[in-house]
């Protein structure tokens, strides 16, 4: 299994983005998309390999704000987050379709002009959107835990939302215990994570670099979504909504809608499945995204 070093793209408006690639170049290109404040390692090592064994070449990398790509110099205040929240007018400093753009930006710089497309939560959200902007970039779709922009759709647990603005106290040991309360939240209650994984991954993420303010100003581009229900039925690439029913960070709704909106789309709902994508479901995971990309291969 080749595995590259962690590399660095230039993809426009002074962003450059982190990734790394896993399995044969002249596989089927397959990018990884990951959610908010979440690192390119959150698509897990293990489940980046058992994609490349299915004749994926993988991609997957930090979106801006994130890991180590790079920051953004935009100040966003929790007040504003909390405006956006109740649906105040608010101006992010940048867009879903700015991430967007910068996924793109990595299929331009890795010479390809489509790829299967993946995405997590935040990363459900920037899929589609590359997916309505620029559809002939985009051979199938598969969104996960996700949700279309509408607000009566999708929704956060009303508990959630202190716990993703509080401050958290600073260094490793502030992080990693946010971290595990978070989890403790939104994880999987049917396949739940030990203490021990979950410290494991808070490690490796504050090592790469974690941004307080890149979480506030990507929490923005979410709340600032325009709903993309209506755009959604022009699709027509072959399409999987996977989502899990005890997601407490996107209501189980907001997947339902996603599948209902876009025309052929596959709709995966796991019991016991929280707002994480646990070890126990890789081969699910895998399976079904092999089969969506197979579809385009037969529709192509």
């Amino acid at each position: 299994m080749v595995v590259s070093d962690e590399l660095f793209a230039p993809v426009g408006r002074g962003v450059e983005l982190c990734y790394q690639t896993f399995g044969d170049p002249d596989g089927d290109p397959l990018l990884l998309v990951m959610g908010l404040g979440g690192p390119m390692t959150w698509w897990d090592h293990d489940l980046c390999v058992l994609l490349a064994r299915r004749g994926f070449y993988v991609v997957r990398y930090d979106n801006r704000d994130t890991g180590r790509s790079s920051r953004i110099r935009a100040r966003v205040g929790r007040t504003a987050v909390a405006r956006a929240f109740v649906g105040a007018p608010v101006r992010p400093p940048y867009t879903l379709a700015d991430l967007a753009d910068d996924a793109c930006g990595l299929l331009d710089h890795l010479g390809l002009a489509s790829a299967h497309v993946a995405g997590i939560s935040m990363g459900g959200m920037i899929v589609q959107t590359m997916a309505i902007a620029q559809p002939a970039r985009v051979r199938s779709l598969t969104s996960i835990m996700s949700t279309t922009g509408r607000r009566t759709v999708g929704w956060q647990h009303p508990a959630l939302l202190p716990a993703l603005i509080a401050p958290g106290r600073p260094g490793l040991e502030g992080y990693a215990a946010t971290s595990e309360r978070m989890w403790r939240l939104i994880g999987s209650p049917g396949y739940p994570t030990t203490a021990a994984d979950t410290r494991s991954r808070a490690e490796e993420t504050y090592a790469r670099g974690v941004s307080a303010s890149g979480v506030l100003r990507q929490m923005l581009a979410i709340l600032t979504q325009p709903d993309r229900s209506q755009r959604l039925h022009g699709l027509r690439m072959p399409a999987l909504v996977v989502h899990g029913l005890a997601d407490k960070m996107v209501h189980v709704s907001g997947g339902r809608a996603t599948a209902a909106a876009i025309p052929g789309a596959e709709l995966l709902l796991i019991d016991g499945m929280g707002h994480d994508t646990p070890a126990a479901l890789f081969d699910t995971f895998v399976g079904a995204i092999r089969r969506t990309a197979d579809r385009a291969a037969v529709t192509a």
